[in-house]
């Protein structure tokens, strides 16, 4: 069965960093488009970042400059890199490949 496994949450002081990691079971992370989605409370999942198979990357304007999405085809894994955090970072965060939802992975960064 397919699934995703998103790992690295946590809390952290503002302006720390953050890995998140999402490790895929049955899903090549190399030949599929995979994405971070968030969710803060109250608001709509949103997506964050993703990755292309031909390594396109895109982000949205809230984390331009302080997050980065990488994969190791290797680990069939994909990483999140979040720097310079704030508190509106805060949400669960989510690892996405087509029709496919990790459960989940707690950020909460405090002021």
């Amino acid at each position: 069965q397919m699934h995703l496994v998103e790992t690295g949450g946590g809390l952290v002081q503002a302006g720390g960093s953050l890995r998140l990691s999402c490790a895929a079971s049955r899903i090549s992370v190399s030949i599929n488009r995979m994405g971070w989605y968030r969710q803060a409370p109250g608001k709509q999942r949103e997506l964050v970042a993703a990755i292309t198979s031909a390594a396109t990357t895109t982000y949205a304007d809230s984390v331009k400059g302080r997050f980065t999405i990488s994969r190791d085809n290797a680990k069939n894994t994909v990483y999140l890199q979040m720097n310079s955090l704030k508190p509106e970072d805060t949400a669960v965060y989510y690892c996405n490949c087509v029709n496919i939802w990790g459960q989940g992975t707690q950020v909460t960064v405090s002021s």
